[in-house]
């Protein structure tokens, strides 16, 4: 059938998630597994989110609001934009890539960095589109190599900020130089699935960009902060026009109803997850410092997730891990041999893995 096969699906490489709790347990017989590989909240959503998830529950027979009206609505008041500007996907995943099915044809080019999340990657080679991944410089977006990329043939560039798996971002003042002189027919997509986490003043403000590059896509998730990963939602703000050229490619009743209705509670009980936000801060400090008297390198970060260089085989220490209950992510398939990515879990998960990590180095 490979003979019959759309030939750049054949040459994109799946993408691989981090296993599930409930697999590791069944495959190594274990009773006790924590996850720190996906980035994700360590805790449930508010008891607010849920009432309102039970709440929708009962008109699950109906179709959901194809156009999110009360979630966009609300948002729109938060972020101070028109409510035509905000699109909702499956996750920001389905905004990455409407805005590659929307923007990008065969043959066109698309710029990222590397390492970066492997959704851009592998989006654009489904496309058919040419990829030039510019390697990180100290664990930090090079934009000015990334500028130096660029073609007539480049469509679309793609900024992590903050970056995964790096963790690092890039500053207002980078941002507002990049920009420069820069031609105002490429695409510039900021995935800020991280932002929430970020406490530095000199954080971009990409929002206030949109009234005068209308060619900028910002996309933000509900599924880190907010603990809202099994239900899948995300969203683009952009341009009146750029939104309704995403509504084009955009599936039909693509965000279901629980996780609007989750997600609108989510924005209406704000002080559940500042506090989620600044216990993740205080543990990272806290995993820094047990490293530091560990011996073991790590990359500061201003997300929910720390690299940690392991200084050995990546693959056999995550491999390790695992065997004891622990999942981290493995960062080989990016191409960091020597290092392992840990989500900030709870105090007791986060004393857990730094037990079975001195155990396995």
């Amino acid at each position: 059938m490979k003979t019959i096969a759309n030939r750049h699906v054949l040459r994109a490489e799946p993408y691989v998630p981090g296993k599930p709790i409930d697999e590791v347990k069944r495959e190594l017989g274990l009773k006790q597994v924590i996850k720190l590989a996906s980035n994700e909240s360590p805790f449930a959503p508010s008891p607010k989110v849920l009432k309102a998830i039970a709440a929708e529950a009962k008109n699950l027979n109906r179709y959901p609001d194809g156009q999110c009206f009360l979630l966009r609505q609300e948002l729109a008041k938060r972020l101070k934009v028109a409510p035509e500007q905000i699109i909702f996907g499956n996750g920001s995943d389905e905004v990455i890539v409407m805005a590659i099915r929307a923007f990008i044809e065969p043959g066109n080019e698309v710029v990222i960095a590397k390492p970066s999340f492997l959704i851009y990657e592998i989006a654009a080679k489904l496309a058919g589109a040419k990829v030039k991944a510019v390697p990180l410089r100290n664990a930090f977006y090079d934009l000015d190599s990334m500028k130096r990329v660029v073609t007539e043939k480049t469509k679309m560039i793609f900024i992590g900020n903050p970056d995964n798996p790096a963790g690092t971002y890039v500053t207002q003042s980078e941002i507002l130089d990049f920009l420069s002189n820069l031609r105002r027919d490429i695409v510039i997509f900021f995935d800020e699935a991280y932002f929430e986490y970020v406490l530095d003043k000199d954080y971009p403000d990409t929002l206030k960009l949109l009234s005068d590059y209308k060619n900028i896509i910002v996309a933000r998730t509900f599924s880190k902060l907010y603990g809202l990963a099994g239900l899948r939602i995300g969203y683009g703000i952009a341009d009146k026009e750029v939104v309704e050229i995403l509504n084009r490619v955009r599936e039909p009743f693509n965000v279901n109803s629980l996780a609007q209705a989750a997600a609108l509670a989510c924005l209406k009980d704000q002080a559940y997850y500042q506090r989620i936000a600044k216990f993740s801060l205080k543990e990272k400090k806290n995993i820094y410092a047990a490293l530091g008297k560990m011996d073991v390198l790590y990359r500061e970060s201003a997300t929910n997730f720390i690299l940690v260089e392991v200084k050995k085989n990546s693959s056999e220490v995550a491999r390790e891990m695992l065997k004891r209950g622990v999942i981290v992510r493995d960062m080989a398939p990016w191409g960091m041999r020597y290092f392992i990515r840990m989500t900030i879990g709870t105090g007791k998960e986060n004393k857990r893995f730094l037990q079975v990590l001195k155990e396995v180095l």
